[in-house]
């Protein structure tokens, strides 16, 4: 990764056009810049507006780093709980899948921490891995056992629960089952009109897959169908929607040559493509009009400017 070299000319080759409808979201003159490096495994980016700055987790390390957009400076915004996921409350807060803690946490306006959940039916919970917050203020997160396997990116124990779905009230807090059929759940999303969630089947058989499930009513969802199959080698993880409902999910691990970003349209048809030179986990939209695209990919964080915006809530 040390010899990564941006793009010398646009349009920059990295940026791949797989169907004619992705050309509006293309910028002929935006190229892949590589903002961070030298972390360990990059996870759930997460974008601050209003402070002009990025936070995503370095697993392994242990730690939540910070991106300044305004002096590009890098620094650690907090150590401790092996975090993976992030995103916002619709009040602003930080809100995070912790592997350590096996819980999903709330950061305060002065900085303390809020647990909204740790356990379902007096289980210890296994190890949160992506969230999203739905515009009632119900935090919907993941919950794989990914986090207990190893000493690396969380602490090897037991697994006391399937690997589930939750849904977090936004008023009362109660911690409900949302899907507790999904194979290895990891990246979740909600179309912009949130009548849709996506999820990703991480451990989808015979291929990894993106599921779709129709929001049928508060905390629940129905008619769960596969929309998108990553075939052999793909590898879908953390995923986001744009405003037009396209699906913009980081991509790889399987061959290098899938290594980056795809994008689906609504319809599960892949439109777009951006090349990589590391796995992309997961990603996020933010800058001053939600049109740049941050993707934590293995050992660094890169940016893209698109001409798409992304939903609130991711």
């Amino acid at each position: 990764m040390s010899g990564w070299v941006p793009a010398s000319r646009y349009p920059d080759p990295a940026i791949e056009t797989l169907d004619p409808s992705f050309a509006k979201y293309r910028l002929f003159n935006a190229a892949v810049e590589r903002i961070a490096t030298g972390m360990r495994w990059c996870e759930g980016p997460v974008w601050f507006g209003d402070g002009r700055y990025l936070l995503w987790s370095d697993i392994p390390n242990d730690r939540i780093m910070r991106w300044d957009e305004t002096d590009d400076s890098v620094s650690v915004f907090r150590e401790g709980g092996f975090a993976n996921g992030n995103t916002r409350d619709r009040q602003g807060r930080l809100v995070t899948c912790e592997h350590g803690g096996r819980r999903v946490v709330r950061t305060e306006y002065d900085g303390s921490l809020t647990v909204l959940a740790d356990r379902f039916e007096g289980r210890r919970l296994n190890s949160p891995n992506d969230v999203v917050v739905k515009s009632d203020g119900s935090i919907w997160f993941t919950d794989p056992p990914f986090g207990l396997g190893s000493d690396y990116e969380g602490r090897i124990a037991r697994a006391e629960l399937g690997a589930h779905v939750y849904r977090i009230d936004g008023g009362n807090g109660a911690v409900t089952l949302v899907a507790d059929d999904v194979l290895g759940p990891n990246g979740l999303a909600f179309s912009p009109d949130e009548r849709r969630l996506y999820i990703v089947e991480s451990r989808g058989v015979p291929h990894r897959r993106i599921l779709v499930f129709d929001v049928t009513g508060e905390g629940a969802i129905g008619n769960g169908r596969m929309l998108i199959d990553a075939g052999a080698e793909g590898t879908p993880d953390g995923i986001r929607c744009d405003v037009d409902g396209n699906i913009w999910a980081g991509w790889g691990m399987g061959s290098a040559a899938l290594d980056g970003v795809m994008i689906f349209n609504p319809d599960g048809a892949a439109i777009g493509r951006i090349a990589l030179p590391e796995r992309c986990a997961n990603l996020c939209f933010g800058g001053r009009h939600r049109n740049r695209l941050f993707m934590a990919s293995s050992r660094s964080l890169y940016a893209l400017y698109v001409n798409a915006a992304g939903v609130p809530g991711g």
